[in-house]
């Protein structure tokens, strides 16, 4: 099987272009793109995350207008919103900034969208927030994919969401405490719900082998869909960064972890580097990989893809790895 590279459906940055940062322009997107086509990501989400009302207000336009491109609507797929609506509460937040969360409103959801232009395809938030069923049934009838993430929603709660219309779990097993009851906690149920598909970030940092097993068991293949979660220091030399409102450490083995802390601070890695980690597991099938590499992703968002322009490389399977050629 050959084709033109992944689907990356939460792609926060890369070599040191920040989709959340105040200085984002359209030829840092641009910059981003050109870098990703080349590495086998042939097409993705750009994510914005939990920032100040400036930030959406200015970067989310421009977005759109890299939408509009001839040279990169071929390879956006739309905008995922990470926050701000998520839970506030700290181990469930992650590195989203607590000072810019807010409370899920539909109101102010539809300003984002004309920002926007009606990009946003994806939204990430908490459902147990006060207002989020509300925002969860507007934007799933109007054409936005809501998931869980970043939240501490009890069962029920996640039952109440699904049947609102949310259809999926931003990077399960990531964005929730490191401590959490054995039994009573948001993880098991969605990873029984057969309603909700569930994405995973597989760069070999943010999930182990026998957990990534028990997942793939537990949604199957038409249900598991692989991202990169990964950020602005991806792609540049080991070393000290500053990054979203924190210092981070990139390590010689891609690690990205905030500074004298345990806590991972997104992912180094690209599809192509995550898909060979889930490979070399040796669970899947060069077909099943590239249903949870490409095709998940695509049908989760109702999308298909057009010809490849000349110049993108090829991805073949040999091995029991992609290579790109």
């Amino acid at each position: 099987m050959i084709r033109h590279g992944f689907i990356d459906i939460q792609q926060n940055g890369y070599i040191g272009v920040h989709f959340s940062s105040m200085d984002l322009t359209l030829d840092k997107v641009r910059k981003v793109t050109r870098y990703l086509v080349k590495a086998g990501t042939t097409a993705y989400c750009p994510t914005v995350v939990t920032g100040p009302m400036d930030m959406f207000r200015r970067n989310l336009p421009i977005l759109a207008a890299a939408m509009r491109d001839k040279e990169l609507k071929p390879h956006l797929l739309g905008i995922h919103m990470e926050g701000p609506f998520i839970s506030p509460v700290e181990g469930a937040r992650g590195a989203h900034p607590p000072e810019y969360i807010i409370k899920p409103d539909v109101d102010t959801f539809k300003r984002f969208q004309e920002w926007a232009e009606g990009n946003v395809v994806l939204l990430t938030l908490a459902p147990e927030v006060e207002g989020a069923m509300a925002l969860i049934r507007y934007a799933s009838e109007n054409g936005t994919v809501v998931s869980f993430g970043h939240h501490l929603a009890d069962d029920d709660i996640m039952k109440e969401a699904v049947q609102a219309g949310a259809r999926l779990c931003t990077h399960l097993g990531n964005g929730m405490p490191n401590m959490i009851n054995r039994h009573q906690n948001p993880l098991w149920w969605q990873l029984a719900c057969d309603d909700l598909d569930g994405i995973f970030i597989t760069d070999g940092h943010h999930l182990p082998a026998d957990f990534i097993k028990v997942a793939l068991r537990a949604k199957t293949i038409k249900r598991f869909i692989v991202v990169s979660d990964a950020t602005e220091v991806g792609g540049l030399k080991p070393g000290i960064y500053h990054f979203q409102y924190h210092e981070v450490v990139l390590a010689p083995n891609g690690r990205i972890g905030f500074k004298d802390t345990p806590y991972l601070a997104g992912s180094s890695a690209t599809m192509l580097e995550c898909m060979n980690f889930l490979a070399s597991l040796n669970l899947l099938s060069e077909a099943d990989l590239w249903k949870v590499g490409y095709d998940n992703p695509l049908r989760l968002l109702g999308r298909r893809l057009g010809h490849q322009p000349s110049g993108a490389p090829t991805v073949v399977f040999k091995n029991n790895q992609f290579v790109l050629a």
